[in-house]
């Protein structure tokens, strides 16, 4: 064991490591704050991520691990360890402040090991993009290859980062009076950059009474100076200077007769990145399936 070349029991072995690692980690510091990455500390936190994945690559002719990385014993063990814990993640109820598997995002074995598989993609792009450089790649090949791994590393990258600055409030608008507080997942009142004036409430029922469509005709004032009246209805929300406006809810006593709207306001400015990197994703499905038809044909 230990030597050269490396095998699935070293793979193995080092995301048992990560592990153990991680366990000892939340045992002594608690789980991971991802609220401290909000921004700037998430975009530099990026940028130190990239730097160091560019001296793991310059550096793998001297350190055999990074070299190593970029193989499939590496990624098939890390992947078997990401997929173990996503799958009791799946099977366990998330919720914030739950205990360790009921809070897996800030679990510190989950988020090392994506970590680790996150370092193992950036080396296998970087060792790509160098034979690509030096004309030994294959288009037909590496085209696919590099939308679909650079697609998942930039959705994986921004999604998680970003994750700190996502933010998600409610707001009870009331006719005739502009709304500029909210309320924050954590319970506190959040002054708002937008206030919100709900014009009127909509409501249609079926045949038995039950709720059909609900909507809330709203009036919207920016600080930019912004004067937008919009109707906001379920599933179809308003967006204006980075904030989705959401139709949650209504005073379910009152019914049609409802004379507040409860809207969900969400600002998630990484969203757009974690976007290109799906669709990246979804362009390199698309250029796998093609090359596959015509290689049958």
């Amino acid at each position: 064991m230990w030597t050269k070349p490396w095998t699935f029991k070293e793979g193995f072995l080092i995301g048992g490591g990560l592990i153990i690692a991680g366990l000892a980690q939340q045992l002594s510091v608690g789980p991971v704050v991802w609220e401290a990455f909000a921004w700037p500390t998430n975009g530099i936190v990026l940028a130190g991520f990239m730097v160091m994945l560019t001296a793991m690559v310059y550096l793998r002719k001297k350190v055999y691990a990074f070299q190593w990385m970029t193989t499939y014993q590496a990624a098939i063990p890390a992947m078997v360890y990401a997929v173990a814990l996503t799958i009791i993640m799946g099977l366990t109820r998330q919720q914030v402040g739950g205990t360790w598997v009921n809070n897996m995002l800030s679990f510190w074995p989950f988020v090392l090991i994506y970590v680790y598989i996150t370092v193992i993609l950036g080396l296998t792009i970087h060792q790509r993009l160098r034979k690509i450089f030096r004309g030994k790649g294959s288009m037909k090949h590496d085209i696919p290859f590099m939308l679909n791994h650079l697609g998942f590393f930039i959705a994986f990258t921004t999604a998680t980062l970003g994750n700190a600055d996502m933010q998600r409030v409610k707001m009870i608008t009331a006719i005739g009076e502009p709304e500029w507080r909210a309320l924050t997942q954590e319970g506190t009142v959040k002054e708002m950059p937008i206030a919100i004036e709900l014009k009127k409430f909509i409501m249609e029922t079926y045949d038995d009474g039950s709720p059909k469509r609900f909507a809330s005709e709203i009036q919207i004032l920016t600080k930019t100076g912004k004067n937008i009246e919009t109707t906001v209805d379920v599933n179809k929300p308003y967006e204006v200077d980075g904030w989705k406006i959401y139709q949650y809810g209504y005073d379910t006593q009152m019914g049609a007769q409802s004379q507040i709207s409860i809207l969900e306001l969400v600002s998630d400015p990484w969203l757009p990145f974690v976007y290109t990197g799906i669709y990246m994703m979804l362009a390199g499905a698309v250029c796998m399936f093609v090359i596959g038809g015509r290689k049958r044909a």
